[in-house]
């Protein structure tokens, strides 16, 4: 409870268009609500919904927040359970879902994280569309896949996107796709490793005849024989 009430806190501060020395008391009502406010409450007082955060009330008119600002106590409390970089988990969000916790792709994936629904049972994550769940969800998802592939983060995320059979398949290396490969690179840069900003993707493109017909192939592995064409990107 301590905790909720400190993460609530801290999203009202980032939010709350208050003076830097404003204290802030927190209080929690019989039906679980959150209550907080600029001042000692001695007398009843009107209340107004923190927006996004059904379960926060305030005694003050606060600002709607940005996404990145409602869901950043969230990230940073399950960054920190899981052991992972916050830089990480926003890039995640950030390329998954545009911070829309709405977000259904095509092929199911749901929610800040994209929780496909198979691994959202998995991770026991009953309501998806729930920030606090998805993220949490999608944290504990990560950090079994960095655990499986001894902390790469590049194959983690190449698992996370593309699934670790594929990963698997391919030798636990990232799949030759061009969606799994650009993903990685996205949210590599975007969570602030230089390594990924100045790598290019190296494609060899090889031709292949079959059945009377000349058939281009691509991979990311160096073929064995035979001539090929190096494409960067």
């Amino acid at each position: 409870m301590l905790t909720r009430a400190l993460i609530a806190v801290a999203l009202l501060v980032a939010i709350w268009p208050a003076s830097a020395e404003a204290q802030i008391y927190a209080w929690r009502d019989a039906n679980g609500t959150l209550v907080l406010s600029d001042r000692v409450i001695d007398q009843p007082t009107d209340v107004y919904q923190v927006e996004g955060a059904p379960r926060y009330v305030s005694t003050t008119p606060v600002e709607s927040p940005s996404a990145r600002e409602l869901y950043e106590p969230y990230v940073l409390e399950y960054s920190n359970r899981h052991s992972l970089r916050p830089e990480l988990v926003r890039a995640v969000i950030q390329v998954e879902s545009g911070y829309n916790p709405r977000a259904l792709s095509p092929k199911g994936a749901m929610g800040l994280m994209q929780l496909m629904p198979d691994t959202a049972r998995m991770l026991g994550v009953q309501r998806p569309y729930d920030p606090e769940q998805n993220i949490g969800g999608g944290t504990r998802y990560l950090r079994l896949l960095l655990d499986k592939y001894a902390g790469s983060e590049e194959l983690a995320l190449a698992a996370y996107n593309a699934g670790s059979g594929a990963v698997d398949r391919y030798g636990k290396r990232i799949p030759p796709y061009r969606e799994t490969r650009d993903y990685v690179r996205k949210v590599g840069s975007k969570a602030g490793d230089a390594a990924y900003t100045t790598r290019k993707l190296r494609i060899y493109k090889t031709i292949e005849i079959v059945d009377g017909r000349v058939v281009p192939r691509y991979s990311s592995e160096q073929p064995p024989s035979g001539t090929f064409e190096i494409i960067t990107r």
